[in-house]
């Protein structure tokens, strides 16, 4: 008997601004998916009332579907995937091609996103508390993690081989920001590369667009590329 998924629309709490959430707008464009938006600004407090509730956290995006509420952008996409599938497959069936995906679903998270998160937010406190030697150190991370994966590209389309995937939907936006904090070194032609695919691609550059009107947000200032 085929699986049975549930028609009704998902809700996301998100900003297009916020990588995390826009791993997940890449992964519900790719397979044009149907959902509510529920945009999560100052201007709409009831909203952001109805998001703490939901996840005390008061981490985005989170994803209200069926009755189950959803944190996490990976176990977001994750559900999408079971949920409500599409042509594209993000998570592939065989189980060890699906750890490659994973593995490298992780690194975007832990080495690419993290340390340049940490750089931002740092440079949101008072200068009397900010951390030195703690930026000094994500940087240094940021630039073993892009050398790591100048070669892990060097023969690869995708994060993960020929296919787009999970790990994709991360790398995307968490590069795009990453390389407007800390600049990719442009011997590392291959996550250049890589970078500019992903900004190729109609999913993520749908992503991008919505995007352009916060870019005042950034708070080291948004270069005037891409």
């Amino acid at each position: 008997m085929p699986a049975q998924h549930d028609t009704a629309m998902p809700v996301l709490y998100a900003h297009p601004f916020s990588s995390y959430c826009q791993k997940v707008l890449v992964a519900l464009y790719e397979n044009d998916t149907p959902f509510e938006w529920r945009l999560l600004s100052q201007e709409h407090p009831q909203l952001v009332d109805e998001f703490a509730a939901l996840w005390p956290l008061k981490r985005f995006p989170v994803l209200v579907d069926a009755g189950r509420t959803i944190p996490e952008a990976s176990i977001i996409i994750e559900h999408l995937q079971l949920q409500h599938p599409g042509p594209v497959t993000l998570l592939p069936a065989d189980p060890r091609s699906a750890l490659e995906v994973r593995g490298m679903d992780r690194f975007f998270d832990n080495y690419i996103s993290t340390p340049q998160q940490k750089i931002v937010f740092d440079s949101l406190r008072p200068e009397a508390e900010r951390d030195g030697r703690g930026v000094t150190e994500a940087r240094a991370m940021l630039d073993t993690a892009y050398r790591w994966l100048d070669g892990v590209m060097a023969d690869r389309e995708w994060a993960a081989g020929d296919a787009f995937s999970l790990a994709d939907c991360g790398a995307a936006p968490f590069l795009f920001y990453a390389d407007w904090t800390h600049r990719i070194d442009p011997a590392f032609g291959n996550v250049v590369a890589y970078r500019k695919r992903l900004l190729a691609r109609p999913s993520f550059a749908r992503a991008v667009d919505e995007a352009r009107p916060y870019r005042s947000f950034f708070p080291l200032g948004a270069p005037d590329r891409d």
